[in-house]
């Protein structure tokens, strides 16, 4: 697998990855396992957080890094591409007020929370290719893919905050 340039990081979220969603519209309930402030460990003992919200019973506003004057917003949904249940993100907007500069607004990332640990993998564009037109490409991409262990990139691994 490997490393993310979220869950979540827009290329550690310098870019985004996809013009296409898997999903024009949300369909399926939120993972309430998701919400709230997760956080993980970084060079030199810097903290950075994800927050993963609620926005109504189908979709999720994350904000990441959370605590960052350089904090990115995304919607996030969680979709099907043949046999696996991935998070979408589309990422709208930064805390400085940018808005994105192209199409490449969306991400997508595989997950599992396990007690007060959250993993996230994102998409590796290498094995789907980022130039695909259409959601029922991207969709046949991906499954036709599900097998490869380098289908997504290196995990990142958050820890709940406790007290919220």
């Amino acid at each position: 697998m490997k490393k993310l340039p979220l869950l979540l990081a827009c290329v550690a979220l310098a870019g985004c990855d996809y013009t296409v969603p898997l999903a024009e519209k949300p369909a399926l309930k939120i993972d309430a396992a998701l919400v709230g402030l997760w956080q993980r460990p970084k060079d030199h003992g810097q903290i950075e957080r994800l927050l993963v919200l609620p926005l109504n019973e189908r979709e999720y506003m994350i904000s990441f890094p959370s605590d960052s004057k350089d904090a990115m917003f995304a919607k996030a949904c969680l979709c099907r591409a043949g046999e696996l249940t991935i998070v979408q993100l589309e990422w709208f907007g930064t805390a400085k007020g940018g808005l994105p500069e192209d199409r490449r607004v969306f991400q997508f990332a595989d997950y599992s929370v396990a007690g007060d640990a959250l993993t996230v993998r994102l998409l590796n564009t290498e094995v789907v290719n980022k130039e695909l037109k259409s959601s029922g490409e991207l969709a046949k991409a991906i499954a036709d893919n599900r097998a490869k262990p380098d289908l997504f990139r290196d995990k990142m691994v958050f820890t709940k905050v406790k007290g919220n």
